[in-house]
């Protein structure tokens, strides 16, 4: 090949990058529920991520994801998804496309992007940029996409961070007829209507200091916008998800001692015009890598001085005033087990799997996930959806 086409292909060859998966995954749940009757879903993903270097400041990056189930908790139609606004988690989305532009010690980013703040792993209560799909279930939601502008400037040990997002995107709860839903009492046989979402208007802005010192890492962040989980109104006998306004303080550390390391996140969380609770949440955790373990625990609190309506479907409110942990084992190159827990006074989770490598690009990993508690406890609600999974992933 000469002429103009080598030149294509040796510009893409030396500058494009992809990667992605194909992944199955069923579950298989031993009890029933009010509204579903079912005892196993079955999932099937596909994600394709692509990263185009054009110039030596300026990276083009883009995602694409298709997924398809058994149990029609994922639209029927494969029209392309720009927004993730869709009540169903849809068949075929945009999962990322954006532009960065580098120079020297600033950074910006334009386009839909996935933003994540915040240094605890246990969980994050100033991570406000990340809506989160629920769709599968309510106690784990993958990341979504947010079309925003983000500039970044690194000056010696800090880093400030600047976002603007003109576009709302709400987290996904999951299906109301289904049994991972957020107001149990709905069902097939409910008289209930969902009338949908009401979405707020205008953009959300954010602020985050970052700053590295000899044996410890801190930041301060500032948020201004909107809830992203919904708040499930009652309109006559009707449901209507509504997103309050919401500003955030949040204040987040990470320090490195001798036999582990200490991090610790807090947001102190308002409503500007009062339209949601007033609180705190926050979450110390400890951490340590023993030579093929790793463990980490802590407690996640809460604090209201106003509370937040009881109708409102907030998994993070939902992991507070819990002792979190996780713990994991290398067997060997190939094999890992893990563990996770939470526990609360009325309801607790713990999820244990096994995963193993067979070659290069193939992973298998069975799971047992056991929920116990009372119907009023976040966890408690959920007690008859313990399940065991199976999922295979290829990676290319």
């Amino acid at each position: 090949m000469t002429g103009p086409e080598a030149v294509v292909v040796a510009f893409l060859a030396r500058n494009f990058e992809q990667q992605g998966f194909f992944e199955n995954q069923s579950r298989f749940y031993p009890q029933t529920v009010i509204g579903d009757s079912s005892h196993a879903t079955n999932e099937t993903r596909a994600r394709w991520e692509f990263t185009g270097h054009l110039t030596s400041w300026l990276t083009i990056a883009g995602g694409l994801d298709a997924q398809v189930d058994s149990h029609r908790s994922i639209e029927r139609s494969w029209s392309l998804n720009l927004d993730d606004r869709s009540t169903l988690r849809p068949a075929f989305s945009l999962r990322r496309f954006s532009a960065t532009l580098h120079k020297g010690k600033v950074t910006a980013e334009l386009g839909r992007q996935i933003i994540q703040w915040g240094k605890a792993d246990l969980l994050n209560p100033t991570d406000r940029f990340a809506p989160r799909d629920y769709g599968r279930d309510a106690l784990s939601g993958d990341p979504l996409g947010v079309i925003a502008a983000r500039l970044t400037v690194e000056s010696g040990p800090n880093t400030f961070d600047l976002v603007w997002q003109p576009w709302f995107t709400p987290s996904r709860p999951p299906p109301l007829d289904q049994r991972w839903s957020p107001l149990p009492a709905m069902g097939p046989e409910s008289s209930a209507e969902d009338l949908g979402s009401r979405y707020p208007g205008g953009g959300q802005y954010g602020a985050r200091w970052n700053h590295v010192g000899a044996g410890y890492e801190f930041s301060f962040s500032f948020f201004d916008g909107f809830d992203n989980l919904p708040l499930f109104g009652t309109v006559a006998q009707d449901f209507q998800r509504s997103y309050p306004a919401m500003r955030l303080y949040g204040f987040d550390a990470a320090v490195p001692l001798p036999w582990f390391t200490c991090k610790g996140e807090a947001a102190y969380i308002t409503s500007p015009v009062q339209q949601e609770g007033e609180y705190a949440l926050y979450v110390i955790q400890l951490e340590r890598q023993v030579k093929d373990w790793s463990f980490e625990a802590g407690y996640a609190g809460e604090d209201a001085a106003r509370t937040p309506s009881p109708l409102r479907f907030s998994p993070d409110l939902g992991f507070t005033r819990a002792f979190l942990g996780r713990a994991g084992l290398d067997l060997n190159v190939n094999s890992r087990v893990s563990l996770d827990t939470a526990v609360r006074l009325h309801g607790s989770m713990a999820r244990g799997e096994y995963s193993r490598a067979l070659g290069p690009h193939l992973r298998v990993t069975g799971g047992v996930t056991w929920i116990h508690g009372d119907m009023t406890d976040f966890l408690g609600e959920y007690h008859r959806n313990s399940y065991v999974s199976l999922g295979m992933r290829y990676t290319f």
